[in-house]
């Protein structure tokens, strides 16, 4: 399949998932979490592929964050069918039967950070950053962020960098829980998530992909948290701090919120 946003390949039984538009920082547009959606099937049916790494071109950014000229304009039914539709794509991600590891250089901001967090397991160079700036635009993390970033850094965290937008570096991540491994250099990621799922690859397939499921089944009770997200993120559409938060972002200046 062709892809127009992202770059897609197969080596050594490892298939590579990349963002491709270093020029906007990776940002998480819909045709590219689309084309991330189908690469993440194509990946799933290739009986040859038995890991995923999910990474983001250039240094600079995993994923800045969701492409924000894309919804400035959106009204609470075209909010909650954007949270509805990155929702589905991520739990894909979750629910992989095959391990997915996100080699996070530079910036994993909003969308960014909720896209890492739904891969199995996360790597970071030096230079990574971790957060959930929604607040500054008057809305809640869409895709998930608000349920994913408690499960991992637990509640007090989660609630300080959600309220906050504050984002923090790779050590401080890695000290929370937030990630598996830290390397000092964006090219020892590779290195890295290849050393873990060839190991992987060694183990049983079923088992593997078992382990997976019974894991994520232990958050099942936190359904409602999910839904209760969409809800509420396509809710702060119609809101006055909405229009602000978006119209200040893209005018590059502070939001002055009531």
């Amino acid at each position: 399949m062709a892809y127009e946003n992202i770059l897609y390949s197969v080596a050594g039984g490892i298939a590579t998932i990349t963002i491709n538009r270093p020029d906007k920082l990776n940002a998480l547009n819909r045709l590219t979490l689309a084309e991330i959606d189908g690469a993440m099937a194509e990946a799933s049916a290739d009986d040859v592929v038995t890991g995923i790494l999910l990474t983001g071109s250039g240094e600079k950014a995993f994923a800045a964050g969701a492409d924000i000229s894309e919804f400035a304009d959106f009204d609470a039914e075209q909010g909650t069918e954007l949270s509805a539709a990155g929702h589905a794509i991520f739990n894909g991600i979750e629910n992989c039967e095959k391990p997915v590891i996100a080699l996070v250089n530079g910036f994993a901001l909003g969308g960014g950070c909720e896209l890492a967090m739904a891969c199995h397991m996360r790597i970071a160079s030096g230079n990574a950053r971790f957060g959930q700036p929604e607040v500054n635009l008057g809305l809640i993390p869409g895709y998930a962020g608000t349920q994913r970033l408690v499960q991992l850094v637990g509640k007090a965290k989660a609630l300080e960098l959600l309220l906050t937008g504050d984002a923090i570096k790779a050590d401080e991540a890695h000290r929370l829980g937030l990630v598996n491994h830290v390397v000092e250099n964006v090219a020892d990621l590779r290195a890295k998530g290849l050393e873990i799922l060839n190991k992987i690859a060694t183990k049983g397939p079923v088992a593997v992909a078992h382990c997976i499921a019974l894991v994520n089944d232990y958050y099942d009770m936190e359904e409602n948290g999910f839904e209760n997200e969409i809800e509420t993120f396509g809710s702060l559409f119609q809101t006055p701090e909405f229009i602000e938060g978006t119209q200040a972002f893209l005018e590059k200046r502070a939001p002055k919120f009531r």
